[in-house]
C-alpha cells in the first residue's frame, strides 16, 4: 500500500471519529427538549435506515448490483450494527447520569481497549509508537474533557460511569468489526444491512417510537444522529478502517473529543479552558505519532 492510500484511509477514519462528536451536542439538546435515551436511540437508527435506503437506491439506478449474502454473512453484518448501537445505548445512558466530561473520559477508553483487541485478534504485540500514541491521547483525553477542573461535586453514578466504560468497549469492538466484516460488499448495501441491525435493538427498547408520533416530533435529532453517528461512520471506518490496524483506528477516531467540546462550546455554551484545549492538541499530537508510525510500516515493507 503506497503512501497516498494510507494518507486516505487515516483521513477518513479520522473523519469517522469526528462525525461521532456530534452525537454528545445532539443527544443533549434531545435529553433537553423532553426525549429519552430510548428515543433518541430509535431515531438514530430509523433515520440510519432511511438515509442508508436512498443510498442504496440511488446507487441501483446508477448501476451498482446487489450482493447476494448467505445467512452467515448477513449475522455477521447484522451483528455489526446490534454492537454499534450497544455503542449509542450505553452512551446515550450515561450521558442520562453523568456529566458529559466525565463520560467522555469514560468512553475514551476505546483508545486502549481497542489496541487490546488488535493484540488479541492478530497475537501481535503493539508496537511503541502505538503505545506511546494511546497514552498520549489517554493524556489530552482527561486534559480535554474538562475532568482536571472537577471539585468532588461531579456526581459519579455506578451506572453512569459502568455504562460508559460499557460504551467504550462496544465502540472499540464495532471499529474492530467494521473494517473487517464483509468489506468486500458495495459501500452501501453493507451500510443498510448494518443499520437495519442497529435497527432491531432500537426498537426492542422503543417497540412503539414509530406508532405514537414520536418518530416526527423527534425527526430533527434523529436525522443528525443517524447521518453523524451511523451513516458516516459506517462508510468511512468500512472503507478507510480495512487498511489500517485496529490500534491505529481507536486512536485516529479520537478526533471525536476535540469535536465534541467544539460543538458544545458553540452549540450548547460550555467554556472551553486552557486546559481543554491542552488536551485538544495532545490527541492531535498521539493521532500524528499515530500516523506516522504506519506510514514508517507500510514503507518497511
Amino acid at each position: 500500500m503506497n503512501r497516498g492510500t494510507t494518507f486516505t484511509s487515516a483521513l477518513l477514519v479520522f473523519l469517522a471519529g469526528a462525525s461521532y462528536g456530534v452525537m454528545a451536542p445532539v443527544i443533549k439538546t434531545a435529553y433537553a427538549a423532553g426525549f429519552t435515551w430510548q428515543q433518541t436511540t430509535a431515531g438514530q437508527s430509523t433515520f440510519g435506515v432511511l438515509l442508508f435506503l436512498i443510498a442504496v437506491g440511488i446507487a441501483r439506478l446508477r448501476g451498482t448490483p446487489w450482493q447476494r449474502l448467505d445467512a452467515k454473512q448477513t449475522g455477521k453484518l447484522v451483528g455489526t450494527g446490534i454492537v454499534t448501537c450497544c455503542t449509542c445505548v450505553l452512551y446515550s445512558i450515561s450521558l442520562s447520569y453523568l456529566p458529559v466530561a466525565v463520560s467522555l473520559v469514560l468512553l475514551f477508553q476505546f483508545t486502549w481497549i481497542g489496541i487490546v483487541i488488535q493484540v488479541i485478534a492478530t497475537r501481535r504485540a503493539p508496537t511503541a509508537c502505538e503505545i506511546v500514541a494511546a497514552l498520549v491521547v489517554i493524556a489530552g483525553t482527561l486534559l480535554a474533557s474538562g475532568l482536571l477542573d472537577a471539585d468532588g461535586r461531579i456526581a459519579y453514578n455506578p451506572l453512569g460511569m459502568a455504562c460508559a466504560l460499557g460504551s467504550a468497549f462496544t465502540c472499540a469492538l464495532f471499529m474492530f468489526l467494521s473494517s473487517r466484516v464483509e468489506t468486500q460488499l458495495p459501500p452501501m448495501q453493507r451500510g443498510l444491512i448494518i443499520c437495519c441491525g442497529s435497527l432491531l435493538l432500537a426498537y426492542a427498547t422503543a417497540p412503539t417510537f414509530a406508532l405514537d408520533g414520536t418518530l416526527l416530533a423527534e425527526a430533527p435529532y434523529g436525522f443528525m444522529q443517524g447521518l453523524f453517528a451511523l451513516v458516516f461512520p459506517v462508510l468511512l471506518f468500512g472503507i478507510g478502517g480495512k487498511n489500517l490496524p485496529t490500534g491505529i483506528v481507536s486512536i485516529l477516531a479520537s478526533a471525536e473529543l476535540p469535536t465534541s467540546i467544539v460543538l458544545s462550546a458553540l452549540f450548547l455554551g460550555e467554556g472551553v479552558t486552557l486546559l481543554q484545549t491542552a488536551g485538544i492538541v495532545l490527541i492531535l499530537v498521539g493521532v500524528v505519532i499515530a500516523q506516522a508510525d504506519s506510514l514508517i510500516k507500510r514503507d518497511a515493507r
